[in-house]
């Protein structure tokens, strides 16, 4: 009988080892990707598109909590950005469609107004830029219209001022945005950690470290929020201020040049056209 035992626990590992060597083949037989991707599943245990639904509501919720934990000044801050946000969209548009500190083709305008072609010049200026339109008002003033040099100066003077003023448009509210916001910060700072210490001493003995050091992270996160508004809107200030100036520097140096130029004799007409044809 123990023979017998014997003979049918050695059977039944034999059997085992089979079954076991059969699932190894299977495993190895298997795609590896596969296997991975059924790997992943079970350790996960949730769909990716479920993930990929739940992350916005995440987002939108830790955002109103941040909000609700800023208070008051949080939103004001916010507030500030939206507004920096659309002047700098503003101003970025008027610069890219004006390009007032394109200067390559005024070479040109310069050495035809040398030559005495003031025809051929007031056709590569572009009215809708800055400099060109004061360029071409001082060509058209000396040549077409004979002004009096006072009288065209001060009609430059006007054009120029008008043209600034319009460039520097919306710059005084960034300005101001810059300059309040880490005060701002500041301020939520010192309202938070007054709240914090009220706290402690509502709590007398039984001081809750947890508490300080909430009500302290509370209110530097409006000093946080305050230079993070406050520091890009300072950089794109003093971007868009020294872009107006070199429009300034560039306006004066230009139609100077028109006005001290030592010009050769005014080509006219005919003659013109005798030297396109030749």
């Amino acid at each position: 009988m123990a023979q017998e035992n014997d003979a049918v626990s050695a059977a039944e590992n034999i059997g085992n080892s089979a079954d076991t060597a059969t699932n190894v083949d299977s495993a190895a037989n298997a795609d590896p990707s596969a296997v991975t991707a059924g790997i992943t599943d079970a350790l996960n245990g949730t769909d990716v598109s479920t993930l990929t639904q739940q992350q916005p509501d995440a987002l939108m919720s830790q955002f109103a909590e941040f909000m609700h934990v800023g208070g008051p000044v949080v939103w004001i801050l916010t507030g500030f950005s939206v507004i920096a946000l659309a002047i700098v969209l503003i101003k970025l548009w008027q610069f890219m469609s004006t390009r007032p500190e394109s200067a390559k083709h005024l070479k040109s305008v310069i050495r035809d107004w040398q030559k005495g072609d003031a025809a051929e010049a007031m056709v590569r200026l572009n009215p809708k830029r800055p400099v060109d339109e004061l360029v071409l008002i001082s060509i058209r003033g000396l040549t077409q219209h004979k002004m009096d040099l006072a009288t065209l100066k001060e009609e430059l003077d006007r054009v120029a001022t008008l043209r600034l003023n319009q460039l520097r448009a919306y710059l005084r509210p960034l300005e101001v945005i810059a300059t309040l916001s880490p005060l701002l910060g500041l301020l939520g700072t010192v309202l938070g950690m007054i709240v914090a210490f009220q706290q402690m001493e509502a709590a007398g003995n039984q001081v809750d470290p947890s508490v300080l050091s909430g009500g302290i992270w509370q209110a530097l996160l409006t000093t946080a929020v305050g230079l993070a508004v406050a520091i890009p809107v300072v950089t794109v200030h003093n971007w868009m201020e020294r872009k107006v100036e070199r429009v300034a520097a560039l306006m004066n140096d230009t139609v100077t040049q028109i006005f001290t130029i030592e010009r050769a004799q005014p080509v006219s007409a005919d003659n013109k056209t005798m030297r396109h044809a030749a």
